[in-house]
């Protein structure tokens, strides 16, 4: 039977959303029980990241497996905080980890069809002809990089025959009112139809995430759809203008484009549902971003580091009842002061990640560390 009992990592959130960013530290807590007196070879804790994709090509004998790691993962895993050679009595114990820091600007959290982005604050208690003890705690990372466009409304348009023999025609001009947006916004679309054919049809909105996936020269895709809308029936050789609201999933990621193996987008794609004939679309390109960063300057990159009290609102949702259907008033999209970053680079590119503050010990260890207990230690880390 195991003298240690309940052995447990956690964090502390800093902040309501329980999410991390780079810059910010992560302080753990390691928490067990011994039933006996106990003799610990390496109490080691650190901090480490995950990116891979993995889906299969082809049926039988043709079935080929596409599998890629992120080459940066060595990188991202790190010797954070660790403790060797201690003996502990009988008890239970509460070690503070010390500061375990996100020294640079990683990809954002993630899990979809093919692939995933994972992060873990790991513990792990070594004793001599034992098998070690270990724990885990998956963290949420966010992403803060990004180089924007500017926020602006888009527009579009399409024509299309749709007779056979005859020369029946279907234009459609959309509008949405931003291209950069948070989790939580509505966005606000509007469509013109002017329908001079001889068939029915319904305008139709669907807000779209699209993952790509890359793995040895391949490529492959999943899509989603997080929001769809439809208007009514549009009557044959008639007009109409058809608007609404697509509201940005709470729990929507961040637009992912910092990860070689795998990236992220989003886009509102409004279409014509004809029957029996292709449908006549038209996509506008869509950045998530965190609440706030849509109000920077056009090409300006935010990160890695958050730019301090931005503005939490995006200042682009107050849309009039009755819009124009070619255009907005400028009146509707108000400029935004933008705050400069405050906080500094914290590591220059090809800087390692600093020392870190050692385990905050309990009073009991009895023996000090030995270089032969160092040189295990960087074992257990390999």
């Amino acid at each position: 039977m195991s003298r240690i009992k309940d052995f447990k990592v956690t964090h502390e959130a800093v902040n309501p959303q329980d999410t991390f960013s780079a810059g910010d530290t992560v302080t753990g807590t390691v928490t067990f029980t011994l039933t006996k007196e106990t003799k610990v070879k390496s109490l080691l804790v650190k901090l480490k990241g995950d990116a891979n994709v993995h889906w299969t090509e082809g049926s039988g004998d043709d079935k080929i497996s596409r599998l890629s790691l992120n080459s940066h993962r060595g990188k991202w895993e790190y010797l954070a905080s660790s403790i060797s050679t201690v003996s502990f009595f009988s008890f239970t114990y509460k070690c503070i980890c010390g500061l375990l820091l996100f020294y640079r600007d990683f990809p954002s959290s993630f899990k979809g069809e093919y692939g995933k982005i994972v992060y873990i604050l790991e513990a792990k208690m070594s004793r001599s002809w034992r098998m070690a003890s270990n724990a885990q705690k998956e963290l949420k990372f966010v992403s803060k990089s990004f180089s924007l466009p500017g926020q602006c409304p888009q527009s579009g348009s399409v024509d299309k025959n749709v007779g056979v023999f005859s020369k029946e025609k279907v234009r459609m001009s959309a509008t949405i009112d931003k291209n950069i947006c948070s989790p939580g916004d509505t966005l606000f679309v509007v469509a013109t139809i002017s329908n001079s054919s001889s068939k029915t049809m319904r305008a139709k909105f669907n807000l779209l995430q699209t993952a790509v996936y890359r793995a040895s020269g391949s490529t492959t895709s999943s899509e989603i759809s997080l929001c769809k809308m439809a208007g009514d029936n549009i009557p044959l050789n008639s007009e109409e203008t058809v608007s609404c609201q697509l509201k940005v999933p709470d729990d929507a990621i961040y637009t992912l484009h910092n990860c070689e193996i795998l990236s992220v987008d989003y886009c509102v794609k409004v279409y014509l549902d004809i029957s029996f004939a292709i449908d006549p679309e038209v996509v506008f390109p869509l950045n998530i971003v965190p609440s706030g960063f849509a109000n920077l300057h056009p090409g300006q990159a935010m990160g890695p580091y958050p730019a301090g009290a931005l503005n939490p609102t995006s200042g682009y949702n107050q849309w009039p009842q009755q819009p124009a259907p070619y255009g907005y008033p400028n009146a509707a999209f108000p400029p935004v002061p933008y705050q400069a970053p405050t906080a500094p680079p914290m590591f220059q590119q090809g800087e390692q990640p600093p020392n870190y503050m050692p385990l905050s010990l309990p009073s009991h260890d009895t023996v000090g560390r030995t270089g032969s207990d160092d040189a295990e230690l960087q074992k257990e880390h390999k």
